[in-house]
């Protein structure tokens, strides 16, 4: 299989081809090319000296010693597998970093070993301009990202008779938390062309490596796709591409102020031995701006004549640079412009001072971060045993323990940290209990609000489930079942035949999924036909309404303009209750998911409420599906505080997200596991959606939250218990739960008994892990991303 690798090495022309790839992925796999979506920073990240952190590894996360390992390890098995996913010959893949930051002989031979076994032919291709119109370029860029030395150094260094050599001498050691990065502060060795296509060729053989020259404007413009046509030698046209502009340059009054402001931030935080925020730093940077004429490349003619007899040479062997590696005209020599009206870095800086000291950490604080990461790298390596099973387990067992400490301090120090401080409701203090709910009256025709649900051996459970979203407002409920053998079947039976329920059997399912099945058949039943709202979540989920009386009606009253909630998860954990039992499912589980937790994906899930307007077609999993385009403009989406989030929801998606995460108003309490043996009940049961996939230890660990307190559900118990007495009033439904609770515990005392079963409740209960700890497991762990 051929690979055509681009490496940039500048990153605005690689995204580009990056886009172009996505937007026309079916076009071009129908010609049998494939651009996988491979995250291209981890990709650089796998075969870069471990040492050498740039900024981009820094602001990612990846700066911890075991990420080359680890994403070698991570890559080894994501190529092969996505290559066995489709039907391509060719390979495409657009990763500037690589060409930019890797620099060792080392480096490429990392990444050759990485790829060679998977494709027989890698052509590598550098796109490229004149050395002097890059430079001022990449200077605008480094400024961004801290540089605190001008031009003069790259003036300098043209004055020498090795440019790649003369510009790697010049770094130092990295020091991160004071944005000192070699690849930003020090001069781009790659702008000789000439070094760079030979350190390339060592490595992947010579004839294998082109130059091509860099036309932004026609790469940028809808002619893009007709650059990839040649690039790739495609004998049908692509079509047009969405064009995307040029990218913005600041002024050179601009980056003169940026610069001086980096070299002040940088010797402030070295004296106070803080850390700044890449956020913050870049927040104050913006604010440096001013109009102005922008950095010509002219003025940098030292640079293109150090450069002018290997250009010569490049264009001789590529006849195609003639006009790409031509200077423009010579201008007075470059120096750095005036900052104008009188700027002073000082001034600046210490209007910020105030936003430094508070959201600064200190060194020491990083430094305590390292020292939780060596703790819990221990408790892993306790949990993990490295030596245990067969070689290949051994080694399987030591890249995850790998993988799982790498993500360990991605989390603590970056965004995806969990903690508690979202929203605005108290969960420690619970507040008076609800009042009961005046039974509502419908119109005629209308069945109101509804729950459609599928559910297999859920016998305990159903009647707490029904109750509670009863006493709520809930006026109808659809439940399909198959291949029960608990009974659920026969207490669903009885409660339609009390007029509570409707109950279809779903045995004979088709499709990829039971679920799917039943939902595509519920859109034929009158009672989802003619229902107000329709909501599809499953009897481990309760909608926990916080706003008025905590009812339906109630929230409907607080946000009237909306058309569909994301209602999600907050996931509740096992609270150290290990045995089944027969109390309320909201009152025995209380320790949960914090309530700020990006990662890992499960957690922000969201199962949706929507008005019965007509607008989706199809009813799936966590949300409805194919908006008909006359409901365009109709649709409003907002998130558990109400906020609107149509623009992310609309026409996909399933998980909220940092920017439209709520929880004020709504959220659904997801009791995923229940007690311990309820789960090793659900790991024998199988899933509703996902048939092909077990229930073992990472879900689990994806699921057992429970370093935080939520107990606001629990203001709806004694209306709760007034239904669910209401219900059991019943004595064939009491005969009926009553058996199905005695079914589950013969099952769970069985399932002890089997060596699977036992082992996995009791790794189950060995595992102790904080919040963050959880994160870092779970990513690791995950296979459903």
């Amino acid at each position: 299989m051929r690979l055509t690798l681009l490496i940039g090495p500048t990153e605005a022309t690689a995204a580009r081809f990056r886009d172009i790839f996505s937007e026309k992925a079916a076009t071009l796999l129908e010609q049998g090319v494939f651009a996988p979506d491979w995250n291209i920073v981890r990709l650089y990240a796998a075969c870069a000296d471990p040492e050498e952190i740039g900024v981009l590894r820094f602001k990612r996360g990846l700066d911890n010693p075991l990420v080359q390992r680890t994403l070698t390890s991570d890559f080894s098995s994501l190529i092969p597998f996505d290559l066995k996913a489709v039907a391509a010959r060719h390979v495409v893949v657009s990763a500037a970093q690589l060409g930019s930051l890797l620099h060792t002989p080392a480096e490429l031979k990392r990444l050759h070993d990485l790829l060679s076994p998977h494709f027989d032919d890698i052509r590598v291709v550098a796109h490229v301009d004149e050395q002097a119109r890059l430079l001022a370029a990449h200077y605008d860029y480094a400024v961004g990202e801290g540089r605190r030395h001008g031009l003069d150094q790259e003036i300098t260094l043209a004055a020498r008779a090795d440019w790649w050599q003369g510009a790697l001498a010049l770094r130092g050691q990295n020091e991160p938390y004071f944005g000192l990065f070699n690849d930003v502060q020090c001069p781009p060795q790659w702008l000789d062309y000439t070094a760079l296509l030979s350190l390339w060729e060592d490595v992947f053989g010579a004839g294998n490596v082109s130059l091509l020259p860099l036309n932004t404007a026609r790469l940028s413009s809808e002619d893009g796709a007709v650059v990839v046509e040649e690039l790739l030698e495609l004998n049908r046209s692509l079509g047009k591409v969405k064009s995307n502009g040029l990218s913005i340059v600041r002024s050179a009054a601009t980056l003169a102020r940026m610069r001086a402001f980096n070299d002040l931030l940088i010797r402030l935080c070295q004296i106070r031995d803080v850390a700044c925020p890449r956020e913050l730093w870049a927040q104050m940077l913006g604010s440096l701006s001013i109009s102005g004429k922008t950095i010509q490349p002219g003025s940098l003619h030292a640079v293109s004549e150090h450069f002018r007899t290997e250009n010569a040479a490049l264009i001789a062997r590529f006849p195609d640079l003639e006009a790409a590696l031509t200077p423009d005209a010579p201008l007075a020599p470059y120096q750095e412009a005036d900052t104008e009206f009188g700027f002073r870095a000082t001034q600046y800086l210490a209007a910020y001072d105030f936003h430094l000291r508070n959201q600064s950490p200190s060194l020491e604080k990083k430094r305590a971060e390292v020292r939780e990461a060596e703790r819990a790298a221990a408790k892993f390596e306790t949990l993990l045993d490295v030596q245990a099973g067969t070689p290949a387990q051994v080694k399987e067992t030591a890249c995850l323990l790998d993988r799982i400490k790498v993500n360990h301090q991605m989390v603590i120090s970056g965004q995806f940290r969990p903690h508690n401080d979202l929203g605005a409701v108290d969960d420690e203090v619970i507040s008076p209990a609800y009042a009961p709910a005046a039974p509502r009256k419908l119109p005629q025709g209308s069945s109101g609000n509804v729950i459609v649900g599928c559910m297999k051996n859920e016998a305990p459970y159903i009647l707490e489930w029904i109750a509670y979203h009863r006493a709520i407002g809930v006026d109808n409920f659809l439940i399909y079942t198959n291949d029960s053998t608990d009974g659920t079947d026969e207490i669903l039976g009885r409660l339609m035949e009390m007029g509570v329920v409707e109950h279809r059997n779903n045995d004979n399912w088709r499709g990829n999924s039971p679920q799917q099945h039943a939902l595509n058949q519920a859109l034929k039943e009158p009672v989802i036909q003619h229902a107000d709202w329709i909501i599809h979540i499953d009897v481990d989920e309760f909608m926990n309404i916080r706003t008025g009386n905590g009812t339906l009606e109630d929230l409907f009253a607080a946000v009237p303009e909306a058309t569909n909630f994301a209602m999600t998860w907050r996931l509740f954990g096992h609270n150290g209750v290990t045995e089944l039992n027969d109390r309320f499912v909201i009152e025995q589980f209380d320790t949960c998911a914090p309530k700020y937790c990006p990662k890992p994906h499960t957690v922000w899930g969201f199962k949706t409420m929507f008005r019965n307007l007509g607008a989706y077609a199809k009813i799936s999993c966590h949300r409805p599906n194919k908006l008909s385009e006359e409901f365009e403009d109709k649709v409003k989406w907002v998130n558990g505080s109400g906020q609107d989030m149509t623009r992310d929801a609309a026409h996909n998606g399933w998980r909220s997200s940092k920017s439209n995460i709520g929880y004020d108003l709504l959220q659904l309490n997801h009791y995923a596991l229940r007690s311990a043996e309820s789960f090793l009940i659900k790991r024998q049961r199988g899933r509703a959606l996902h048939v092909d996939r077990s229930i073992g230890i990472n879900y689990w660990i994806r699921m057992d939250w429970g370093d935080f307190r939520d107990i606001t559900i629990q203001r709806n118990l004694p209306r709760l218990q007034a239904e669910y007495d209401g219900l059991m009033v019943d004595d064939i439904l009491q005969h009926l739960h009553r058996n199905g609770l005695a079914w589950h515990r013969a099952q769970a005392d069985a399932l002890h008994k089997l060596p699977e079963f036992g082992d996995l409740y009791r790794q189950a209960l060995r595992i102790k892990l904080n919040e963050t700890e959880r994160v870092a497991f779970a990513l690791s762990l995950d296979t459903e991303s």
